[in-house]
């Protein structure tokens, strides 16, 4: 049965704010302070965010906290995204990430150029600087959770469909099965974080970007091999490994993660995989392959990051940084800013105040915000 809701008014139509007024995001690190009830029009605001990774719930939270009606729908809760798993120290301040969760704490990095020659760029660090390795599965359900904790409604669910509003004022009608049964839920605002093959993205035709397709292997090493990877991580570069990415071994707790990407050569991804492993041979001989990885990598931002009041965040969005891969960070950055910036939109003071918030334009000035971050 369809969730309805109410009657909204036409608030979504209007001048942009200026340049000058729009929504600026907190650098400062982010303390959880939940709003009590907000309503809006005589109920809350209710906003439906389409995948559950670190963008999703990021963006989860701060709806919620902001006293928004939040709906996050994941359909594999269970599941990760393949993930090198690597994340800048501040994140850990910035997002309150517990120390926990952290599976090795990164103080050498090793760059081995195809003649085997190696440079440690672990060296530039300072000396309480690390970086991160985690588990994708472990840092997505503690989002998620905290996320719940904050009042968002975890929907365990496939959405399958994005129905755009027949009017300016008219609700989006997100269409998805869970339990076997196919539902609907109208809401106000919608945000995609669906990754790479977005189907928010496509509903509100945002157009493609390129992508680098990275695989990789996790593998479990024998104790002493595994102690050569305490605090070590290596990225291998030359042509049997990528002719334009590179390869890794990132270590996880018990396991090391084996892996690389291409962005013009994607079919001979499993050919480069077996470069990585041969260049790496030595260290991790003895080992046994647990689980086989492989996801696309947005190379640049899509040509169209918001329409109406749809956004789009993380790789759904295009946020990663093309020279390494990594998006996690941005992924949890963008979701936030875009919550927050929904949260205020809605916070004017007179009727006025509220139409004017919810343009493309606050969106946009968000959108390129995270762009210049990266």
């Amino acid at each position: 049965m369809a969730i309805q809701t109410p009657p909204i008014h036409s608030i979504f139509a209007s001048t942009p704010l200026p340049l000058t007024t729009r929504f600026r995001p907190k650098t400062s690190t982010f303390v959880v302070a939940c709003k009590s009830n907000q309503s809006f029009s005589g109920r809350k605001l209710r906003a439906a965010v389409i995948g559950g990774g670190p963008a999703g719930s990021s963006t989860a939270e701060a709806l919620a906290c902001g006293g928004v009606e939040t709906f996050l729908f994941e359909r594999s809760p269970d599941t990760a995204k393949p993930c090198g798993g690597a994340i800048p120290l501040c994140m850990l301040d910035e997002f309150s990430i517990p120390t926990e969760l952290i599976d090795r704490k990164v103080t050498q990095m090793k760059i081995i150029s195809p003649s085997n020659l190696t440079v440690d760029f672990g060296k530039t660090l300072k000396p309480h600087e690390f970086i991160s390795m985690l588990r994708r599965e472990v840092l997505d359900s503690y989002l998620r959770s905290r996320a719940e904790s904050s009042g968002a409604t975890l929907l365990k669910a496939l959405v399958t469909n994005l129905e755009l509003p027949s009017s300016a004022g008219a609700p989006y009608t997100v269409q998805y099965t869970m339990g076997g049964s196919r539902r609907s839920l109208a809401v106000d605002v919608v945000v995609g974080a669906d990754g790479a093959n977005s189907r928010v993205a496509k509903s509100i035709r945002a157009g493609n970007y390129a992508c680098a397709i990275a695989f990789q292997e996790r593998i479990k090493l024998p104790h002493d091999k595994m102690e050569y990877y305490q605090n070590l991580a290596e990225m291998y570069v030359g042509s049997d490994v990528s002719p334009d990415f590179y390869g890794w071994v990132f270590p996880k707790c018990d396991h090391v993660a084996v892996g690389t990407g291409t962005v013009r050569s994607k079919q001979d991804i499993k050919l480069f995989q077996h470069g990585i492993r041969a260049r790496a041979r030595c260290k991790i001989s003895g080992g046994k392959v647990i689980k086989v990885e492989a996801h696309p990598i947005p190379e640049h931002p899509r040509p169209v990051r918001v329409r109406g009041r749809v956004a789009l965040v993380g790789d759904a969005a295009g946020y990663v940084t093309k020279c390494s891969g990594e998006g996690i960070y941005f992924a949890a950055k963008s979701g936030r800013m875009c919550g927050e910036a929904i949260v205020r939109a809605s916070e004017g003071g007179g009727e006025d105040d509220r139409r004017g918030g919810f343009e493309e334009g606050v969106f946009e000035g968000v959108g390129w915000q995270i762009h210049d971050h990266i």
